[in-house]
């Protein structure tokens, strides 16, 4: 659905975007990841036809965004960082007034506008004036004033930055319903945002992709052991002391008391060892209740900061460009 291949912008001598490459899949919601200043705004700002490239190219639904962005145009639905709302304007007449710029017929325009309002919950706000509404409702109009028209990809620039956490989760959901049928791209440095939304992360930092995966395999790939959570039902000293003293286990912790008898462990063994089935045997053969054993990976966090740490980043401000 959207191809993009070594991607390039410069301003003069400085160069936001460094040679960019990868792909989205049809129905994908991938998470564009980075620090302020890493060009994210500026990558999206070329996918949206708004800003032309320096070298390379880009596709968004067979079309490219250089040579034939009218036709991207209409394809695409986007919500800026700044939400670009008119707040003396009634959010029906808003979404309307955004139908009719994106070319969308007269016969259709009311259908689309009605679909649209109902997908973003704001039908309820139709007749507000936009400036009366709350910074989460203003959020949900521009994502209505993107959706208008049906089109097959949206491309939200940091769609929850602002937002209280009630209406953080509230947009989340939201962008979660849209998947399946469009395309999205969501671009965040609020690493969360990314575990709850995405199927796939791109990490971009300094202008240049540093990684490209699910955050599960980016988690096997960047391990330099394996970890393991225990639940035991049974004597915390004595529980810990075991898993401690089992072979080929470098370290064991405490990670939480449950309660009562029951705490959780984790269990950090040599990267090429899977010591479940011998953890399991202990507990049980110690008469102690085994309430869980699983692979735990590295969290999103741990993951971004030990890339960006491994580029030499030293996050700045994102280029007003």
């Amino acid at each position: 659905m959207i191809e993009v291949k070594n991607l390039v912008k410069s301003y003069g001598s400085y160069q936001a975007v460094k040679g960019v490459s990868f792909s989205v899949e049809k129905g994908e919601i991938l998470g564009l990841l980075g620090p302020n200043g890493a060009g994210k705004t500026t990558l999206m700002r070329m996918l949206t036809c708004f800003l032309p490239c320096t070298a390379g190219a880009a596709t968004v639904a067979g079309f490219d965004c250089e040579k034939q962005p009218e036709e991207v145009r209409r394809r695409i639905g986007y919500l800026p960082e700044n939400n670009p709302l008119y707040p003396d304007m009634r959010v029906r007449e808003f979404v309307a007034f955004c139908a009719q710029a994106k070319g969308i017929p007269a016969s259709k325009r009311p259908e689309a506008v009605a679909t649209a309002l109902a997908e973003t919950g704001t039908d309820v706000v139709g007749g507000k004036l936009i400036r009366q509404l709350s910074k989460g409702f203003r959020q949900r109009v521009g994502l209505a004033q993107a959706l208008v028209g049906d089109p097959e990809v949206l491309i939200l620039d940091e769609p929850t930055v602002g937002l209280d956490p009630k209406q953080i989760t509230e947009i989340r959901s939201l962008i979660r319903s849209l998947a399946g049928r469009r395309t999205l791209i969501l671009s965040t440095h609020i690493l969360p945002e990314v575990s709850a939304v995405c199927s796939r992360v791109v990490i971009i930092n300094k202008g240049l992709v540093i990684e490209s995966d699910t955050t599960a395999n980016l988690s096997r790939k960047l391990s330099k052991s394996n970890k393991i959570l225990v639940q035991v039902e049974g004597p915390k000293d004595q529980v810990l002391k075991v898993l401690r003293e089992t072979e080929k286990v470098r370290k064991a912790a405490l990670k939480d008391e449950v309660g009562g008898d029951v705490n959780s462990f984790v269990v950090e063994t040599t990267k090429d060892s899977d010591l479940r089935s011998a953890l399991a045997e202990i507990v049980i053969r110690k008469g102690w209740g085994l309430q869980e054993l699983r692979f735990v990976g590295l969290e999103l966090e741990e993951i971004f900061l030990q890339l960006v740490r491994e580029e030499g980043s030293a996050p700045i401000e994102e280029e007003a460009a």
